[in-house]
């Protein structure tokens, strides 16, 4: 992704956050076999473009995707930092380490809303977890464009960093997904 550095007008929009030593903290946290300040600075720049390209707020689209996963450790290891709680601490973190609108704040609070979707077709997906789709769904284009990124580069990510170099996390994944269906 060195060619993120290369967009002076992207940088220009998130230096503050993506240069700030709370923020660079994310480089510690795995996700999705990469890490997490890796995850977000695509899920940035993918969303950033796509805004441009189609007229949107792409200062808000940029800054939000880069924010959407920003919240420290696993997401089994707290509440706060589980599935579908984990936005709502994003936002929190966001609202205290920079100024972000309200726009920025939605954005972040519902990008995990196709988890949440799923959720409802295919409910013994995160029995424990319970949101409303209603109140989870994003409510400005902008907030569809990093929803919809963030589900792309997660499975690219999953492809490229785990399950391509790990054959037996695929099949482990497989199982777990098999038992859960049957007899969860």
């Amino acid at each position: 992704m060195s060619h993120i550095f290369e967009n002076k007008k992207y940088i220009k929009i998130v230096e503050n956050i993506l240069f700030n030593s709370n923020f660079v903290k994310l480089k510690y946290d795995d996700h999705h076999g990469t890490n997490k300040y890796d995850h977000c600075r695509r899920v940035s720049y993918i969303s950033y473009k796509i805004a441009r390209f189609l007229g949107c707020d792409y200062i808000a689209t940029a800054r939000a995707g880069l924010l959407h996963d920003f919240f420290y450790g696993k997401r089994l290891d707290k509440d706060e930092n589980s599935y579908l709680n984990h936005p709502t601490t994003s936002a929190k973190n966001a609202k205290k380490f920079f100024k972000i609108n309200k726009k920025e704040e939605s954005i972040i609070k519902t990008h995990m809303f196709h988890q949440i979707f799923l959720k409802k077709i295919f409910p013994f997906i995160n029995r424990k977890e319970h949101a409303s789709v209603i109140k989870s769904r994003p409510t400005c284009i902008e907030g569809w464009i990093v929803c919809l990124t963030d589900m792309l580069v997660a499975f690219y990510e999953l492809f490229i960093y785990k399950i391509k170099n790990n054959l037996k996390y695929a099949y482990n994944i497989s199982l777990i997904c098999i038992f859960n269906y049957i007899f969860l």
